[in-house]
């Protein structure tokens, strides 16, 4: 691992256009190491930050993106809970990814089956990892200290062959969803977690300078040859006592 770094804005506003540096700066490394961009897309608040800042950048150019998503509820599209859905009115109708490079679950099957679909598609995508590895992962964080669907105390923490796993016991509804495993997550070459809000530095301050008892799920991304950073707000540091960096709006990361 590059090592983590954990950095600190005054508030999200400042925050967005510094995530959308980051994607599109590791698009361009990716493209000329590698002629394509893989990123793996999380929901929450990720959606509405990446559909205001990407469309921003100038000379933004998808056509060589492939886009996942690290988890995805198991509903109709046009569902208001589908992160594909939100993704494609707030972001993918602004920009130039081409339909073939946005990997989407098949929502009409059960859900066991949905994870063996989405498996297959990202082993297509993917042909040369045994776990996929993508050049960027965006990945929010619940109050419960989840990410993607991996939530406290469930089984599915300890996964360790499968790319993408079902999960029909979601504590956050709607119950049905599919996920990616740690194994996959870690596999990335860069991490960036995006966390706003007062409500999170209680669990930030574990996640990030341990706690007793079992580590968060977000406590456990460590990718293993990648980069990991941290990307939090004023209000969800409010507890850190570790040494942060504290940048605004203009930063490049």
């Amino acid at each position: 691992m590059a090592g983590r770094r954990v950095v600190v804005f005054p508030s999200s506003a400042e925050l967005g256009p510094v995530l959308a540096q980051l994607v599109t700066s590791r698009a361009e490394k990716a493209i000329t190491s590698h002629g394509r961009f893989t990123l793996g897309l999380s929901g929450g608040s990720l959606v509405s930050m990446l559909g205001k800042e990407l469309p921003a950048r100038p000379d933004l150019d998808c056509s060589k993106w492939l886009v996942g998503f690290c988890d995805e509820r198991l509903v109709p599209f046009d569902d208001p809970e589908s992160t594909y859905g939100l993704y494609k009115g707030q972001l993918f109708s602004k920009v130039n990814i081409p339909d073939s490079g946005i990997l989407t679950i098949d929502s009409s099957l059960p859900v066991n089956e949905c994870a063996e679909d989405y498996t297959r598609k990202l082993k297509e995508a993917f042909p040369d990892d045994k776990f996929p590895v993508f050049d960027l992962l965006l990945l929010g964080m619940g109050p419960d200290g989840h990410t993607c669907s991996l939530f406290p105390d469930h089984p599915l923490l300890e996964e360790t062959k499968k790319i993408v796993a079902p999960i029909s016991d979601s504590p956050k509804p709607p119950p049905q969803r599919v996920t990616m495993t740690f194994p996959v997550v870690n596999s990335a070459r860069c991490v960036a977690f995006v966390s706003t809000g007062g409500s999170k530095a209680p669990v930030l301050k574990e996640v990030l300078e341990g706690r007793e008892g079992p580590a968060y799920p977000a406590a456990r991304v460590v990718p293993t040859n990648g980069e990991l950073f941290w990307l939090v707000d004023d209000p969800a540091a409010s507890s850190l006592t570790i040494q942060v960096e504290r940048l605004g709006s203009g930063a490049k990361l």
